[in-house]
């Protein structure tokens, strides 16, 4: 597997490819006007199909110059599937590996407070819902 591209914007890794109309629907929800806007870059790259989480953090660069974040937003078949499309978020940081999922039109709010440090990965984490989706405070 390549490694993961890097960019100074969070990035959005699809590793489901089972439905290219699903794909396009994440990226218009996460896009949608919101009073703040993610700053993500899509990644669709057949590449990563099926890749597991620890594939993924295994091509992630520990230098900081490189990828900036310390988290990374996976649509993975569970992101496909269901009708939410709850994109996967993986911490990058202090708990490296740990996971929540978050609604698309959300994904702002976990981007913009974890990219600037106002909130820490745990803070989003331990809000998520009984199904273990963040929809928002």
């Amino acid at each position: 597997m390549k490694a993961i591209p890097i960019t100074t914007d969070a990035l959005v890794l699809r590793t489901d490819f089972s439905d290219p109309f699903a794909w396009e629907s994440i990226q218009a929800e996460v896009r949608a006007p919101a009073e703040f806007q993610a700053h993500v870059e899509f990644v669709s790259d057949r590449e990563f199909d099926g890749a597991p989480v620890a594939d993924l953090l295994a091509l992630i660069p520990d230098d900081r110059e490189l990828y900036p974040h310390d988290f990374l937003f996976v649509v993975d078949r569970t992101t496909v599937e269901q009708r939410e499309h709850p994109v996967l978020v993986v911490d990058l940081g202090e708990e490296r590996g740990r996971c929540f999922r978050v609604a698309p039109s959300e994904l702002w709010g976990v981007e913009n407070n974890l990219s600037i440090s106002n909130m820490d990965f745990a803070e989003f984490a331990d809000a998520v819902d009984d199904d273990g989706v963040f929809r928002g405070f």
